[in-house]
Parts: C-alpha cells; structure tokens; sequence
C-alpha cells in the first residue's frame, strides 16, 4: 500500500475528488454554532424565490478557523491579481443590498390570434413645436 505524501507546498495531502461529487453554487451562507461546532449552510438566493440550503458544512472550531485563515489568505492573493473585491455600502448584509428592490420579469402576453394584436397608433403632436 503506497504512503500519501503531503504536498511540499502546504503540507496538506492531495485531496481526491470522486466521480460525480456535484458543483454548486452560493451566493449566501449562515453562520451558526455550539459549543463543539461551527456550521456552515450555503444557499443560492435568486430574485424572488426562497433562498435554498445547497450545503451544509459542520466544522470543528479549530478547523474552522483553520478555513477562516486560508480564505483570508486566497482572497488577499485573488485581489493581488485580480484588484480589490468591493463590497456594497449601506445595508446591513450582502444579501439585501444585492437583491434590494430587484423584482422578476413581466411575462409578456402573447395574443391568441396574431391579427388581434393592437396596432401602434399613429404619432400625436405634442404641442411643443
């Protein structure tokens, strides 16, 4: 049986990924936790639909501030790269500044018969000439 070697960067071991282990996407997530554990729950959050848990994630205090630290160090080299990350003013989360006032689509009416649909009226003087 072969030994796993830590990688020489981080002393961390490869870590495998199995066949079909499923990608999603958050763009919220709540903090929670006891004495023991810290737990995490990423949702998506979509303009007027109920934000839905897609993960949730239960860690030890000490991983989780292991995960606190390596994401403070990812996001400082992200902006290194790529420029400073702004964050909305003004509200008291992420989630409510995103999506404050944003509202979905009207669907538009289609007509059952295409020869009912209104014709554009012809152009009225506005009186400013």
């Amino acid at each position: 049986m072969s030994e796993i070697k830590p990688t020489q960067k981080s002393g961390i071991p490869p870590l495998r990924m199995p066949e079909g282990t499923p990608t999603k996407y958050s763009n919220m997530a709540r903090i929670s936790h006891t004495p023991s554990e810290i737990i995490f729950d990423f949702a998506t959050m979509l303009p007027a639909v109920h934000p839905e848990v897609v993960a949730r994630i239960v860690m030890s205090p000490m991983g989780a501030k292991m995960f606190m630290q390596a994401l403070i160090d990812n996001i400082t080299r992200y902006e290194t790269n790529f420029g400073l990350i702004k964050l909305p003013i003004g509200a008291s989360d992420l989630a409510s500044s995103l999506f404050r006032n944003v509202q979905p689509p009207d669907k538009p009416v289609q007509p059952d018969n295409p020869e009912d649909e209104p014709k554009p009226e012809p152009d009225q003087p506005d009186g400013n000439a």
